[in-house]
């Protein structure tokens, strides 16, 4: 991680006046156009928001889904949050950065399509849409890090790693990776759980 890299941080105050929670929140009209108003975040040295949890690093959390099936990969040692490495996750993503700044662009939006396009290529057509927001105090990671977790819907499962560092990747049956959510990233055991739990709601309809 460069020494002087930025990063965009929202008051976690904010988060509290909002409505604290733990885990994956699916009030996305609520948390939405409160936590990611232009108005409460700056950009702070990554150096200095990682050990401060009086402030959330803002970071879209990108799920590639097929049918019911999932992208999923192991972090290698090269990518940027070294507390994960060797752990599972089904989240494409990372932090905005000063560089997303463009006229006219949305920041985070532009923040995000970088991120996806740094670490996977898609090479089909897809649908977005939100599945909620993910707050996790009950780890170091989880205390600094706020995800907006998106859905993309694909058309077809084809997606290349681009990050050399994303490793042992491949589409899976959501629900074959919930059996071995231990193995992933906290916030992607949320994901993981939540997508679960909706087959199995359409499974009684």
């Amino acid at each position: 991680m460069p020494n002087d890299e930025h990063v965009l941080v929202i008051p976690t105050q904010i988060l509290k006046d909002a409505g604290l929670f733990q885990g994956l929140n699916r009030n996305i009209d609520h948390y939405l156009q409160i936590l990611l108003d232009p108005k409460h975040s700056h950009f702070m040295p990554r150096a200095l928001a990682e050990n401060d949890p009086s402030f959330k690093q803002l970071i879209p959390y990108v799920v590639l889904k097929y049918r019911d099936q999932l992208f999923h990969y192991t972090r290698g040692k090269g990518m940027g949050e070294k507390r994960l490495h060797g752990r599972r996750s089904v989240g494409i993503g990372g932090h905005i950065n000063p560089v997303d700044r463009m006229d006219g662009k949305n920041l985070y939006r532009q923040g995000l399509a970088r991120e996806v396009s740094e670490e996977v290529i898609i090479a089909t057509t897809r649908r977005e849409s939100y599945l909620g927001f993910i707050n996790d105090d009950s780890t170091p990671v989880g205390q600094v890090h706020l995800g907006i977790v998106h859905i993309f819907e694909l058309a077809a499962p084809n997606v290349q790693r681009r990050e050399v560092d994303l490793t042992d990747a491949g589409f899976a049956p959501i629900q074959e990776l919930a059996l071995t959510k231990d193995a992933f990233e906290t916030w992607s055991q949320f994901v993981l759980d939540e997508l679960a739990r909706d087959i199995g709601a359409r499974s009684t309809w």
